[in-house]
């Protein structure tokens, strides 16, 4: 028998599947003549001419252990192990010549049932020429014609050029940044790999790649052509020198196949996907690994970075479009993720940025095609699947207003990218809309509701702002008692639509609507799904704001919505370690609910949903998860602040009669079922106060109180504490501020160390806050602190000190306050010291809430499962800073402070929240 015919071709079927010169399971290859030769450590495994003894055949024939193949692995025939023996007898002889090429296959030919040749990879050059791999070989077309209709099948008759004799799929095909180069990944599976480079203008073959053990999925040039990298289902990535053909690093800690790689504009870092459920990115200059992306759930397929490279995207098996920030320009550093889409029904198997940087593509394995807002990654253009088959492969056209798939059927069609105006989704719910329109206010008029109500021609006219009393009583057959009032509304006026019932001790659980005047429901808002989950650990009921254990949390993002049952929360603040959840907004007391839903109960793995808000004449653009519509109704306030009682905020869309619907939740009727409904304009407003008004100062030291506001008709913007009449030797926290959408701030008042402390101090301290409301100052009085007394000296005084191994404060050293700059998705250390003076025992900071008066969005990160604690027999604790992409540019003093020795707080400390 013949070596490379017959013997060969069955140590490849049955062995070099584990004993292979990538894998040398045994530390034993079959892979070639001389590894098959070499044997084991111990002893030879062929004797030449003794077949009976050879150890490869006792194998085989189950004669010696371990019996290979093993048991759950094909088995040779009677026959295959026939030519073995043979072949050993005749002296085990090798090949003649050369080593015979790994790429070849001694494989019978099979002939094609069609004609037809798959397209497997695509890439344009700058002029427009179009590089077709099919197996075997390239297609180089002149550039296609401009695409003017939406989509076109581009012709392959004409080729410039034909780039043969290549061993297997073409699986990648890319160009040089000039377009002179063309570069070609293929392989055979199981073999090897195999990467080309051509000039794009001749075709000639200018340098070979190969060493990779398995096919080669992937290969691209640097931005200057000096570098190549090359991924393989053998889990490898090789980056070359490129005109010799040098292997600079091998980059390993890949733990599956790696199906793409790309570099960064400037050609520092290259990014890779893979198999294993993540992504890496690494220093090219000498392979480091820099940061690992693990928030991807299943295989990733396609990454790339952005044109400028300040962030990177990944598409893959589990469906979602994922965009970081890069961050790891040069040493090890985490790169937050900003977006996790979920982008399609199906597997997305491939990604495109275009080179302006304003959109995304990603394509599906359905065939359906999405455009992309690459800023907001909101989708902005669909398009669905035709009947022909699945794309396979995509590249954009040179002048980027185009872009081509390439199909399994052997056609490639070209998709005009439509010029779109994208704008980002609907923002938050906001009282600085700029078309809102609040009414003037005027006496409300008293009104007796009357029967019969219950269809819109019956419906009474009311002239609002009006106080209408009434009862829902009189069944009608089996539908239950409802009212109904006719309003006229101008465009954008904002009214109030607010119960008294339950406050009143009616036995009433009402409900309001507002609809059309033909009495259909009045959409206020689409809810559209981006993540799919579900509770998890335990269920929740209406008041909890803490603890939402949700799965995949790790993709959610604060200020995001959370839906429900029909309940929209509010993500406040991320899981603090392994046995915690999200905090939902307001983050303390009873859980708001958003859009004027009501807070309910959720049972344990009940499905909820990350959703983006969109307004009623917007396009929503499909996306395999759920739209929810939101209505212009509510059942109990969504900030809990009415009991059972309803409060509904409406905004006319355009000018015309509503009819406001007051009816009980239940279908509950009866004579004592009264209300009041009161129909007035929207007043936005808060109510100041101090929640700490009594305190035990330590001359020397510092402590904090707390402010709140209680938010009226949803006005959110920020308030502004100021304190007058300060004794000398104190001084507070200034200026102490409640962020906009937020109901609390913390403060710290320190006393000098030779201060004596007067009890009549307190009182005589004035307390104002104010705020900007529809362009206006409004003031209002805070009441004051009532008690002071003196502790006496401190047992315990804190301090805040910069930290050797972070950034060093901004501000001089000899300023009264330290000062530190941070920028969304940066973490910077500072160190708290403890001055022990008697007080013995741990000092603890707090869990989560151990950062005081931190911006929204900027909080500690190393609580730990204890929180942040200084140990009894320490002075000191380093801790973490992050400051999170929701928080806004701001400059805000915060403190730490401990229960410990009476209530201790550090001094304030200003930080400084950069532009992103």
């Amino acid at each position: 028998p013949d070596y490379q015919r017959d013997v060969q071709s069955l140590l490849n079927k049955y062995c070099s599947g584990c004993h292979s010169e990538a894998d040398r399971e045994a530390d034993f290859s079959t892979e070639t003549y001389q590894s098959l030769h070499a044997g084991l450590k111990e002893k030879p495994v062929l004797l030449a001419g003794d077949p009976e003894n050879s150890l490869l055949i006792r194998l085989i024939e189950k004669r010696a252990e371990p019996a290979m193949p093993p048991e759950d692995e094909p088995q040779p025939t009677t026959e295959e192990i026939a030519v073995l023996r043979s072949w050993i007898e005749s002296g085990a002889a090798g090949p003649e010549g050369k080593q015979p090429d790994r790429l070849m296959l001694n494989v019978p030919e099979i002939p094609a049932y069609q004609k037809m040749q798959p397209v497997t990879a695509l890439a344009t050059t700058p002029t427009g020429e179009l590089a077709v791999g099919r197996y075997g070989e390239v297609l180089i077309m002149p550039a296609p014609a401009t695409v003017s209709d939406d989509r076109k099948q581009i012709p392959l008759e004409s080729p410039r050029l034909t780039l043969k004799e290549i061993p297997g799929k073409i699986n990648s095909l890319s160009f040089s940044q000039d377009g002179t180069q063309l570069v070609v990944a293929s392989g055979v599976t199981g073999r090897g790999g195999w990467v080309a480079i051509y000039e794009t203008g001749t075709g000639k073959q200018l340098h070979l790649y190969e060493g990779h053990y398995d096919t080669v999925f992937d290969a691209q040039l640097s931005p200057d052509a000096s570098t190549l990298a090359t991924s393989s289902y053998d889990k490898s990535i090789i980056l070359w020198e490129t005109a010799t053909g040098k292997q600079l690093h091998v980059l390993s800690g890949h733990n599956g196949s790696v199906y793409d790689v790309a570099f960064s504009p400037d050609g520092q870092l290259l990014i890779s996907g893979s198999a294993d459920d993540t992504c890496k990115v690494w220093r090219v200059a000498d392979g480091m690994r820099l940061d690992t992306l693990g928030q991807p759930l299943k295989e990733v397929y396609a990454c790339q970075f952005s044109p400028t490279g300040d962030r990177m995207a990944a598409v893959g098996a589990d469906k979602k479009l994922r965009v970081w920030k890069t961050v790891s320009r040069d040493q090890p550093k985490i790169n937050p993720q900003l977006f996790a889409r979920f982008a399609h029904e199906a597997t997305v198997s491939n990604l495109l940025w275009t080179t302006d940087g304003q959109h995304l593509l990603t394509f599906s394995e359905d065939g359906v095609i999405k455009l992309w807002d690459a800023n907001s990654v909101q989708e902005i253009f669909v398009w669905e699947k035709d009947s022909r088959e699945t794309g396979a492969t995509a590249c954009l056209s040179g002048d980027q207003k185009s872009f081509f798939t390439g199909r399994l059927d052997g056609t490639i069609i070209a998709y005009r990218i439509p010029e779109i105006d994208s704008t980002s989704a609907m923002s938050n719910q906001s009282d600085h809309t700029t078309d809102s329109i609040i009414p003037e206010a005027k006496e409300s008029v008293k009104l007796t509701e009357t029967e019969p109500n219950q269809t819109p021609d019956q419906a009474g006219d009311v002239q609002i702002p009006a106080s209408i009393s009434g009862v829902i009583s009189g069944r009608n057959g089996l539908q239950a008692d409802f009212d109904l009032f006719r309003i006229h509304c101008k465009a954008g006026e904002e009214w109030v639509i607010e119960t008294n019932a339950a406050r009143s001790k009616s036995p009433l659980d009402s409900f309001v609507e507002v609809l059309d005047e033909n009495g259909e429901k009045l959409l206020r808002v689409n809810l559209q799904a981006v993540r799919e989950s579900y509770f998890t650990f335990r269920g929740k009921n209406s008041d909890q704001f803490n603890d939402f254990r949700i799965f995949n949390w790790t993709e959610m993002k604060l200020n995001e919505y959370l839906y429900s049952n029909g309940e929209v929360a509010k993500l406040y603040h991320y899981p603090r370690g392994a046995d915690s959840g999200f905090n939902m907004y307001p983050g303390g007391g009873n859980r708001w609910g958003y859009f004027d839903t009501t807070p309910l109960s959720h049972a344990l793995n009940e499905p909820c949903y990350i959703v983006e808000p969109i307004a009623p004449e917007e396009n929503v653009i499909p996306n395999g998860l759920p739209v929810f519509p939101v209505y212009f109704e509510n059942d109990d306030s969504s900030q809990r602040d009415l009991g059972s009682d309803s409060r509904l905020f409406f905004t006319a869309p355009e000018d015309g009669d509503y009819l406001v619907k007051i009816s009980d939740v239940r279908n509950y009727e009866g004579p004592d079922f009264k209300y009041q409904l009161d129909i007035r304009p929207r007043q936005p407003d808060f109510q100041p106060r101090l929640q700490t008004d009594k305190l035990t100062l330590h001359p020397g030291s510092r402590q904090e109180f707390q402010v709140r506001v209680n938010r009226k008709d949803n006005y959110m913007g920020p308030v502004t504490f100021k304190f007058e009449n300060l004794p000398e030797g104190i001084s507070v926290t200034t200026p102490l501020i409640v962020e906009e959408g937020q109901i609390e701030a913390l403060g710290v008042i320190s006393v000098d160390e030779k201060t004596d402390i007067d009890p009549a101090w307190a009182e005589a301290i004035k307390i104002t806050a104010e705020a900007d409301i529809l362009g206006e100052s409004r003031t209002h009085g805070v009441n004051g602190f009532k008690e002071w007394k003196s502790g006496g000296e401190p047992k315990l005084t804190l301090e805040i000190v910069p930290s050797p191994r972070s950034p060093q404060p901004i501000s001089k050293p000899d300023a009264d306050t330290l000062e530190f700059e941070v920028s969304p998705g940066e973490t910077i250390q500072l160190k708290v010291i403890a001055n022990r003076n008697g007080h013995k025992g741990p000092i603890s900071f707090g869990n989560e809430d151990s950062g005081r008066n931190l911006p929204y969005g900027v909080y500690v990160d190393n609580i730990g499962l204890n929180g942040l604690l200084i140990t009894d027999e320490n002075t000191e604790r380093e801790f973490f800073i992050t400051c999170d992409p929701a928080a806004k540019p701001q400059s805000r003093l915060f403190h730490l402070r401990t229960t410990a020795a009476g209530g201790q707080a550090t001094q304030p400390v200003r930080i400084h929240v950069l532009e992103k």
